[in-house]
């Protein structure tokens, strides 16, 4: 099964990492990438770490804050001192956090850069309120969806602009459990605040675990109703599962849905 860092998966990095290096000096940092190669965070506390959608947010006790985004692949990864790193080879490692207890390991992250503490909306005021965060405003989330009537709903669905947290996974799994063809235009979606509901509602049950499953079912080949399993039959009507790119390059993703289901 592909584990995708959508929002759950982001939220439970940043857990874990505020559960390891919260309140730790940190005694070494490695920077890997060409922008921060002369940076050296060591001496500094960590604050606190925390999910903003798909963005995870490190923040330093001196009004810092390390800004990563893990796009389609990146990954953070917790070492003890000594233990060997398995998150990939070393040339795919952007940075290196460590404290006396610790080793934070981001590995093939995409966006990495240093903010101060009141540059954050530099790099998160865009996004729409986040399913997972204490901000969650279902029905800013609905009227921001409802703002551009004419763009197809699955499209919709992962502009984090309306919302924040929601990827590929969720979005045809939603759209799926909701009744709806991903490409509907939002405008035509007779219950949009349901399949807002229902997003939210499959992020959630998923918050604490790597897992992803949407069906209840976590055994392997059952965890989704239509993600990745095109041409099998619809749980539901036996239908085969179809699937298309959605969007425009280089953001298009492969969509899928049964035909019968999701009229």
């Amino acid at each position: 099964m592909v584990t995708v860092p959508e929002g759950d998966i982001v939220w439970l990095a940043a857990r874990r990492l505020h559960d390891a290096l919260a309140g730790a000096v940190l005694t070494r940092c490695d920077f890997r990438v060409p922008q921060l190669a002369t940076t050296d965070l060591a001496g500094r506390t960590v604050s606190e770490v925390v999910s903003r959608g798909k963005h995870l947010l490190i923040r330093l006790d001196d009004d810092l804050t390390l800004h990563s985004h893990l796009r389609m692949d990146g990954a953070w990864h917790l070492y003890r001192p000594g233990a060997r790193w398995h998150g990939g080879p070393q040339w795919q490692v952007r940075v290196v956090l460590e404290t006396a207890d610790w080793r934070a390991v981001g590995f093939r992250l995409p966006v990495l850069q240093l903010l101060r503490r009141g540059d954050e909306d530099r790099a998160v005021g865009h996004l729409g309120p986040d399913i997972l965060g204490p901000d969650w405003d279902q029905d800013e989330a609905v009227r921001r969806l409802r703002a551009a009537p004419a763009r197809e709903l699955g499209e919709a669905l992962l502009d984090q602009r309306n919302l924040a947290g929601i990827g590929n996974v969720y979005k045809v799994e939603a759209c799926f459990l909701a009744g709806c063809s991903p490409w509907t235009p939002v405008g035509d979606v007779a219950d949009l605040e349901r399949v807002v509901e229902v997003a939210a509602r499959l992020l959630r049950a998923n918050q604490g675990t790597y897992a992803q499953v949407t069906t209840g079912d976590s055994r392997r080949g059952r965890q989704h109703w239509v993600f990745e399993r095109t041409g099998r039959p619809c749980r539901r009507c036996r239908t085969p599962i179809m699937s298309a790119e959605q969007g425009a390059a280089p953001r298009a993703r492969l969509t899928y849905w049964c035909p019968t289901c999701q009229r």
